[in-house]
This record gives structure tokens, sequence and C-alpha cells, in this order.
């Protein structure tokens, strides 16, 4: 009698290992769901506590073990950690635990990040924009990069952005410039580390979604945020006739990045934004 793993359907990631940070919150969830469907095993990190600039509910261990039961519940293994992206020990190390217990990482989602916008218009708010969702991606693939070379089976970095990441939206607090500074900064990493691995057949990309549906953009902050912001509060944002998309909508773009249907697609800023971008 035919085994159950020889039974299931072919996914588009069977075989393969990914690396997700912000794995516990909305869209991170929605990332490790999508992957572990298509049948990648997972290595789930978040921070599971709040920042301080952030006004928003950050994610819980409660939420990561949720991320965990997610993935086996779709017959694919995990090993997560507690790990803030800010510090790249704790990062290595929770790396380091996902390539002993699977032996290799092929996708890194570099997906952590926060937005501390308008609470106050605090300098210690520009600081956590710039070190979580930009040095934090800058740890994400540098642990990653060493296993993935050395492995030489190629692979795929995601890191997901923003259209903040692409036009000049965010406003003029300090957690505006640094959530807008932040998000262009990736890019600059995801194109210098694409020219950069390219030689080893790693391809790195990055996806900028409009407003998603998530806790973040349903807290009355964002709201607050959007009404300073003259760009995002005069008439509809998106040019589809939606006010936001889905968490899952992002995650399609990622796993197709992460997919050997994207073999040959490196260096692009890919937007999921209903037409946010060509409005501007």
């Amino acid at each position: 009698m035919p085994d159950e793993e020889a039974q299931r359907t072919k996914g588009r990631l069977d075989g393969k290992v990914a690396f997700v940070t912000g794995a516990a919150g909305g869209l991170g969830h929605s990332h490790v769901r999508r992957l572990a469907e298509e049948g990648a095993d997972l290595v789930v990190v978040d921070i599971c506590r709040s920042i301080d600039t952030v006004p928003y509910a950050q994610s819980t261990p409660e939420e990561l073990s949720e991320a965990v039961e997610t993935v086996r519940g779709l017959g694919r293994r995990v090993v997560a950690r507690e790990a803030d992206v800010r510090d790249r020990a704790a990062l290595q190390e929770a790396y380091d635990a996902g390539l002993d217990a699977f032996g290799r990482i092929d996708v890194v989602v570099a997906n952590a990040g926060i937005a501390p916008l308008l609470v106050e218009d605090r300098v210690q708010a520009w600081h956590d924009a710039i070190d979580v969702n930009l040095t934090g991606t800058f740890h994400t693939v540098e642990v990653a990069i060493p296993s993935m070379i050395e492995a030489g089976q190629g692979g795929s970095i995601v890191i997901v952005s923003s259209t903040a990441g692409l036009v000049g939206i965010g406003g003029a607090s300090n957690g505006g410039l640094g959530y807008a500074a932040s998000k262009h900064g990736v890019v600059g990493l995801m194109r210098s580390y694409a020219n950069n691995l390219a030689r080893h057949s790693i391809r790195v990309n990055s996806v900028h979604p409009t407003g998603v549906a998530t806790r973040m953009v349903a807290d009355p902050a964002m709201a607050e945020f959007v009404a300073q912001d003259p760009m995002l509060s005069e008439g509809a944002p998106n040019a589809l006739p939606v006010d936001t998309i889905e968490a899952v909508d992002v995650s399609h773009a990622v796993l197709w990045l992460a997919s050997d249907e994207a073999r040959y697609v490196t260096g692009v800023t890919l937007p999921v934004d209903a037409g946010f971008i060509n409005r501007r």
C-alpha cells in the first residue's frame, strides 16, 4: 500500500525548508501557512513581545505556538524560536537550530517589521524602525548566507517591504520617516544581495504590499497615521476598488518568488498593491 507521503499531492516547495521571521503575526503566519501548504518544512522566529514605540498589539508566544500547530496540522515539520531580529546572535542561534534539524535552508523570508507611527513623535521611534526593519533584515540575510552558499543548491531570499519602500509616504513624524527610510533601505539591500549572490544561484527579491487587513492596519493609530498624510487620506488609496488586501495575497507572491516558477527572477521589487503605486 503506498505510503501517505507518496499519496500527497506534490507542492511547489516539496523537499525545501523555509526560514521565516516575524512568523507569529498576521502576515507572517499567513506566509508560514502558505509555504507549508506547498510542502515546505519551516523554521519560524518571532520576538513575541511588545516594543515600546509600537502602538498596536504585537505577537505573543501563544500566537507563535499557533503558527507551529498550523505547520504540523499540514503535515510538515517545524522548528520555532523566540528571537529578536535586532539580536544577531539570537537570530543565528535560531537559524542554526533549524539547520541542525533539517540539514538545509532553501528559502529565507525576511518578514519581521514594525510601524511605530504617531504614538508620540519620539526619536526612539526612528531608531526602532531602522533597527527592526532594516538592520533586522540585514541580520536575517547574513545569518543564512554561509549555509546557503555552502550547500551549493541556490535558493531564494524574499524581503517583505511595503509600498512605503517605493514612494514617499509615511508623514513627518520620527516613526513615519523611519518606516519609509527602512522600507526604502531594504530595497537597496535586496538589489545588492541579488548581485552579490547571483553567482551562487541565490535569488533575492522584495515584495511591496499596500495596506493589508491585519491587526496593525485595524488599529486606531493607523487611522490617525493615514489622516495626517494627504497622499493616503485624500481619495481612495488603491486603483482597484479595495481599501486593503488580504494577508494571503502577499503570501501568494512570497510563495511564487520562493518557488522554482520564479527561478530566473532576481533583483525585482514586486508590488502587491491593488494599483497603489501606479496612482502616485
